[in-house]
C-alpha cells in the first residue's frame, strides 16, 4: 500500500513539505474502492507510534499533525470510524499531536455530530468527544489549553454545542482566564465573547431582573399563602368540613402529574385554599371509587391526560431554561468582572481582546457590560498607540453608529446613548472623551445632532435635569471641533444656565461654563491674535453676579461652579485681573454685610468661600501671566522681528552670525521670562493690589487652628496659601514651614491630602526651596489615613517619574506599600515599581538602601513581610553584572548590620538574586563578611539555597569551587553545633559538680541510636 509508505517517509522527514500532495492523494482515496481500508491502516500506523519514536522525531510529529487536521478538513465522515486510534495520543507527551486529534475532534463535532436530529449512537458519540475536549481544557501544556479553547470557539459559533453543556463549559473558560499563559488567556476571552455573541437563552438577559422578578413573584404570594396554610392546618368549623368534602367528592382519578398541574393552575389563579385541600383527600376514596362515579369517556379522558403531561412537560422544560439563564448570566458576570481587570495588563494583545469583549457584551445589553466600557476609557491615554486606537475605535463604534430610519432618528438615537454615557461623569472622564473626538466629522448627521442638542439645552424638548446638563457637554465637544457651534448661541447658554435661576442648578452652571471653555484658544493651537471677549460682554457680567451672589449662600455646588467660573474669565476676557479684582472687592463687601446683618452662625463657612475664591485667584492670575501673557509677548516679537527682517537691509557679518547661533531669540525670550517673574515677586502682591489684602488672614487662620476650628474653613484656607506660594519664591519660603505643620498636624485628612497635591505643584514650580522637605513629602505615605496614602503615592509616583523629585532611599516607604491592606494603594506601588524599573538601573542602585531601611529593626517590619516586598524588587534585576554587584554590596553590608535579623534579611536577600557562576564566585571572594555569622539558622540557610540552586546547572569545571564552598559553609556550620553541644555537656557537668552528686552506671547516658547505621540501612531498602 502507497499510504503507509508515504507516511513514514513523511515522518523520516524527506517529504515534509508535501502533506498537501498526501491530502489529495487521500481525497482522491476516498472516491474509489478500499479507500476506508487505506485510511484504516494509515490510521493504525499513525496510532501505534509510541511516545520515544515521536520525540527523536520532531519534524515528523509536525507532519503527522499537519496531516491529520487537513484531513479532518477534508473528509471529516471517514475520521469517525477510526477515531478510536487517535485518542491514544491524548495521553502521549507530544502537545502537536494533542493539538491535532483535539482539532479532529472539533472538527467532527462542527461538521458530522451537530444538530438536533442525531441518534442514539451519535449523541453518545458526540457527548464523548466533547468530555475529551474538557479534559484537556486543563491541558499541561500551555499551547494544547489554548488551542483546545480556540476548537470550542469554532464550535459555539458554530451552533453545535448542545445547550446543556453551556454552563459547564463557561465554568471552565472563566477559570482560563488566570492561566499564566497569555496566549490561553486570549483565546478565553474570544471564547466568552463567542459564548455572548451566541447566547441562546436571550440577548438581554440579566441575573439581576431575573432574581428581581422570582422574589417579586414570591413577595406578592407569601402573605396570603401564609395565612390559609395556617387556616387549614387550624381545626376549622363543621361548615368548613363539609365544604371540604363535597370539593373532594367525584373527583376524577389523577396521576401525581395531574396533581402537580392542578397545584399550578390553582397557584397561578390565587386559589390558595383549594390548593391546600388538594392534600386533603379522603383516605377512603380510592382511584377506583372516584373513576366509578365517573361518566365513560375514555377518549376525553385519556386526551385531558396527554394534554395535561405535555403541559407539565413545557412547564418543565421551562424551569430548566430558567435555571440554565441564571446559571448562564452568572458566569457571565464573573467573566466581566475578571475582564474588566484585564484591560489594565501589559500585554497589548491581551488589552486589545478584552476591550473587544466588552464591546460586544455592550452591543448584546448585556449586565454591567457599561462598567466595562467605562473602565477602558482611560486608555484613550495610552502611549501604545495599538491600545488607544483600539479603544478610540470601540467608542466610535458603539456610539456613532446608531440605527434608526432617518438621520433625525439616528440623531436623536446617537444623543440618547451620548447622553447615558455623560450621566454623573467626573471631569476627568469628559477630558478621556473629548479625545475621542465625537464630532470630528462633518456630516447631515453631525448637523442633525447639533440641533438636536440645541433642542434638550433650551428646552423645546422636555428631558431630565441630567440628560440636560450631558447636552450642554456635549455641545462642548462639538464646540472643541467648529468653535461657532456654541459661540453663535452664547446668549442662548447664559440665558438658560447662567441667568437669574443660576443658583438653582450650580451643577448645570458649570458644565455650560466647561462647554464655553472650549472655544477659547487653549484648546486649539492659534497663531493669530488670541480669542478674547471684552470685559462688558453679558456673559461676565452674569458670572460677576453668579459668584458675589454665592459667596453668601450654602450651596455645597457653588466652589466647582466658582473654580470654572475663575478660569474661564482668564481664559476669555480681555483684562481679568480687573475683573477679578472688582470680583474679589464686591465678594468681601457682599460677606462683612452678611455678617453685619446676620450674626456669625454661618462666619466660618462664608469666610470659607471668600478664601476659596481668593486662591483660585491667585493660581489663575500666575498660570495667565506665565501662559497666555508670555505667549502673546512672543507673538509680538515674532510679528516685530518679521516685519524688520522685511523692511532692513542685510547688516554686518556679526549680526548674521548672532542670529544663526540663536542668541537673539534666546535673549529676548529670557527678557520675557524674567519679565513676567518680576511681575509676579512684585507686583502680584504689592499694597495696591487686591489679592495682597488676604495672605495675612489665610496666614492667621491657618497658624491657629484651635480658634479657627470650622473644617471647611480649615480646607479652604490651606488650599488658598498654597495656592498664593505659587506666586513668588519668596512667599514660598516664609511659608514653606507652616504648609508643612499643618500637614503632618492636622485631624482632617481631606486638609492632609489637598496639602499634599499643593506641595507637589510647589516641587514642580520651586524645586531647590521643596529638596530638604522631601522626607517629610514621604512620611505621608505611612498616614493611618488611606485616602492621604493614596494621594501620596500618587503624588511623589508623578514627582518621580518626571525626573522632577531625585530618587533617594525614602522610596523603602513606597515599597511598603506593596503590602497596604487597601489594593488600589497596593496596585499603584507596584506600577510605580514597574515605571521605575523602565529607567536605567534606578532599581539597582536603591536597592541596598532599601534592604537597610526595611531591615532596621527600629522599624519592626515582619520577616514574612520583608520577604514578600525583597521577592517583587529582586524580580526587576535581571542583568548578570547587575547581579554580580549586588552580591558584593550586600555581603559587605553584613559587617555593618548589628542584628541577628538585619543578617538574615541580608542572606535571604542574596537567595533571591539569580546568582550565576560569576556572582558564585564573587560569594567566595566576599567570604570574611559573613563567614562568622553563618551559625545563625537565618544565614545558613539561605547561603545553602544558592549553592543548591547552583548545584542543578553547574558546570563540570565549576563544581570544584562549588563543592569547596558549601564544604566551608558546612564545615562552620558543624563546628558552631559542636561547641554548642561541648558548651551544654561544660554546663551539665558544671552544674553537677556543685551538686556533689555522682552518677551510677546504670544513669550514664549511652548512644543508642545508631545514626549512620539506620541511614545506610534505609539507602539499601
Amino acid at each position: 500500500m502507497y499510504l503507509p509508505l508515504y507516511i513514514r517517509l513523511t515522518f523520516w522527514g524527506c517529504v515534509s513539505s508535501k502533506v498537501t500532495i498526501l491530502i489529495n492523494l487521500t481525497s482522491y482515496y476516498n472516491n474509489i474502492t478500499h479507500s476506508k481500508s487505506n485510511l484504516r491502516v494509515c490510521f493504525r500506523e499513525i496510532g501505534q507510534k509510541s511516545s520515544e519514536e515521536l520525540a527523536r522525531e520532531g519534524s515528523g510529529v509536525k507532519a503527522f499533525s499537519s496531516f491529520l487536521s487537513d484531513l479532518s478538513t477534508l473528509v471529516p465522515e471517514t475520521m469517525i470510524p477510526n477515531i478510536s486510534v487517535l485518542l491514544t495520543h491524548l495521553e502521549g507527551e507530544s502537545p502537536s499531536l494533542r493539538v491535532a486529534v483535539c482539532e479532529v475532534l472539533g472538527e467532527v463535532l462542527v461538521r458530522v455530530l451537530s444538530g438536533d436530529k442525531l441518534g442514539d449512537s451519535a449523541r453518545a458519540s458526540r457527548d464523548r468527544f466533547l468530555d475529551t475536549l474538557q479534559e484537556h481544557i486543563h491541558d499541561a501544556h500551555s499551547h494544547v489549553r489554548a488551542r483546545v479553547i480556540q476548537v470550542y470557539a469554532r464550535i459555539v459559533n458554530s451552533k453545535a454545542l448542545p445547550l446543556c453543556r453551556y454552563t459547564e463549559v463557561m465554568e471552565l473558560t472563566v477559570g482560563r482566564l488566570g492561566d499564566k499563559s497569555v496566549h490561553v488567556c486570549k483565546s478565553a476571552i474570544q471564547l466568552l465573547a463567542a459564548f455572548i455573541a451566541h447566547n441562546p437563552y436571550s440577548c438581554k438577559v440579566q441575573i439581576c431582573s431575573i432574581k428581581t422578578s422570582a422574589a417579586d413573584l414570591w413577595d406578592a404570594m407569601k402573605p396570603e399563602v401564609e395565612m390559609t396554610v395556617k387556616s387549614q392546618l387550624e381545626p376549622g368549623s363543621e361548615e368548613e368540613e363539609d365544604e371540604k368534602e363535597e370539593q373532594t367528592e367525584g373527583k376524577e382519578e389523577r396521576s401525581d402529574r395531574n396533581t402537580a398541574l392542578q397545584i399550578a393552575q390553582l397557584l397561578r389563579e390565587s386559589k390558595y385554599r383549594l390548593t391546600c385541600n388538594v392534600f386533603n383527600w379522603p383516605e377512603q376514596e380510592t382511584p377506583e371509587a372516584m373513576s366509578s362515579d365517573a361518566p365513560p369517556t375514555p377518549q376525553k379522558e385519556g386526551g385531558g391526560n396527554e394534554g395535561g403531561e405535555s403541559e407539565l412537560k413545557k412547564q418543565e422544560m421551562l424551569v430548566q431554561y430558567l435555571k440554565d439563564t441564571e446559571s448562564f448570566a452568572l458566569q457571565v458576570e464573573r467573566a466581566i468582572a475578571v475582564i474588566n481587570n484585564m484591560l489594565y495588563w501589559k500585554t497589548t494583545t491581551v488589552v486589545q481582546e478584552a476591550v473587544q469583549f466588552c464591546v460586544t457584551a455592550f452591543e448584546f445589553s448585556v449586565a454591567d457590560s457599561v462598567c466595562g466600557v467605562r473602565k477602558m476609557l482611560p486608555l484613550v491615554w495610552s502611549t501604545d498607540v495599538t491600545i488607544k486606537d483600539a479603544v478610540i475605535q470601540a467608542y466610535r463604534r458603539l456610539y456613532l453608529n446608531p440605527p434608526g430610519d432617518n438621520t433625525r432618528a439616528k440623531a436623536q438615537t446617537l444623543v440618547d446613548n451620548l447622553s447615558d454615557l455623560m450621566i454623573d461623569v467626573s471631569l476627568g472622564t469628559v477630558q478621556c472623551l473629548e479625545e475621542i473626538e465625537f464630532f470630528s466629522s462633518e456630516s447631515a448627521l453631525q448637523t442633525s445632532v447639533v440641533q438636536v442638542l440645541w433642542e434638550r439645552v433650551s428646552g423645546k424638548r422636555e428631558t431630565k435635569a441630567l440628560h440636560g446638563r450631558a447636552a450642554v457637554l456635549l455641545l462642548g465637544m462639538a464646540a472643541r471641533a467648529e468653535r461657532e457651534v456654541v459661540l453663535s448661541n452664547l446668549d442662548t447658554l447664559c440665558s438658560v444656565a447662567l441667568g437669574e435661576k443660576v443658583a438653582e442648578d450650580y451643577l448645570l452652571a458649570r458644565d455650560t461654563l466647561i462647554t464655553i471653555a472650549n472655544i477659547t484658544d487653549h484648546v486649539r493651537q492659534s497663531k493669530g491674535v488670541p480669542f478674547r471677549l471684552p470685559v462688558d460682554h453679558h456673559l461676565f457680567s452674569c458670572l460677576s453676579q453668579a459668584i458675589a451672589d454665592g459667596v453668601v449662600q450654602s450651596d455645597p455646588h457653588w466652589q466647582t461652579f466658582m473654580e470654572q467660573a475663575v478660569r474661564l474669565i482668564y481664559f476669555l476676557a480681555e483684562s481679568p485681573d480687573q475683573l477679578c479684582s472688582r470680583l474679589l472687592q464686591r465678594s468681601a463687601h457682599l460677606l462683612l454685610e452678611q455678617i453685619t446683618e446676620c450674626g456669625e452662625p454661618n462666619q466660618s463657612q462664608l469666610l470659607a468661600q471668600v478664601l476659596s475664591l481668593c486662591g483660585a485667584v491667585a493660581f489663575w492670575q500666575v498660570s495667565h501671566l506665565e501662559r497666555s501673557v508670555s505667549s502673546e509677548l512672543r507673538r509680538r516679537r515674532g510679528e516685530k522681528e518679521e516685519k524688520e527682517e522685511n523692511e532692513k537691509a542685510p547688516e554686518a557679518n556679526d549680526s548674521c552670525v548672532e542670529e544663526e547661533l540663536g542668541l537673539v531669540g534666546a535673549s529676548a525670550e529670557d527678557t520675557e521670562v524674567e519679565f513676567i517673574r518680576k511681575i509676579c515677586e512684585t507686583e502680584l502682591l504689592a499694597d495696591g493690589n487686591m489679592l495682597s489684602a488676604f495672605l495675612p488672614l489665610l496666614v492667621k487662620v491657618c497658624s491657629s487652628p484651635g480658634k479657627y476650628s470650622h473644617p471647611q474653613l480649615t480646607t479652604a484656607a490651606c488650599l488658598a496659601l498654597s495656592q498664593y506660594m505659587m506666586i513668588s519664591p519668596a512667599v514660598c519660603k516664609d511659608n514653606i514651614r507652616l504648609l508643612f505643620t499643618v500637614l503632618e498636624k492636622s485631624p482632617l485628612p481631606v486638609v492632609r491630602a489637598n496639602t499634599i497635591v499643593a506641595l507637589g505643584d510647589l516641587t514642580v514650580r520651586f524645586p531647590n526651596i521643596l529638596e530638604p522637605w522631601t522626607p517629610n513629602l514621604y512620611a505621608r505615605l505611612s498616614d493611618e489615613n488611606a485616602s492621604v496614602r493614596l494621594t501620596a503615592i500618587m503624588v511623589l509616583t508623578q514627582l518621580v517619574l518626571k525626573d522632577v523629585m531625585k530618587v533617594k532611599g525614602q522610596v523603602s516607604e513606597v515599597a511598603v506599600l506593596l503590602l497596604d491592606p487597601e489594593p488600589h494603594i497596593a496596585s499603584l506601588a507596584l506600577n510605580f515599581f514597574n515605571e521605575l524599573s523602565a529607567k536605567d538601573n534606578a532599581i539597582y542602585n536603591l536597592l541596598p538602601d532599601i534592604i537597610s531601611r526595611l531591615s532596621d529593626p527600629e522599624r519592626g517590619m515582619k520577616e514574612e513581610d520583608f520577604n514578600t516586598i525583597m521577592k517583587q524588587l529582586f524580580s526587576y534585576i535581571t542583568k548578570e553584572r547587575q547581579t554580580e554587584s549586588l552580591v558584593e554590596k550586600l555581603c559587605q553590608r553584613f559587617r555593618t548590620a548589628k542584628t541577628e535579623r538585619q543578617w538574615a534579611d541580608l542572606a535571604v536577600s542574596l537567595s533571591l538574586l539569580s546568582v550565576c557562576e560569576r556572582g558564585f564566585k564573587k560569594l567566595q571572594e566576599c567570604w570574611d563578611c559573613y563567614s562568622d555569622k553563618l551559625t545563625e539558622p537565618g544565614v545558613y540557610q539561605p547561603l545553602l539555597s544558592i549553592a543548591a540552586k547552583l548545584r542543578r546547572r553547574a558546570k563540570s569545571q565549576f563544581k570544584v569551587l562549588h563543592l569547596r564552598i558549601c564544604g566551608r559553609i558546612n564545615g562552620i556550620r558543624h563546628t558552631a553545633c559542636a561547641q554548642s553541644i561541648d558548651s551544654d555537656l561544660v554546663t551539665v557537668e558544671s552544674s553537677c559538680v556543685c551538686l556533689d552528686a555522682v552518677m551510677t552506671e546504670s544513669e550514664t547516658p549511652k548512644v543508642t541510636t545508631p545514626i549512620t547505621r539506620t541511614r545506610r540501612t534505609r539507602l539499601r531498602h
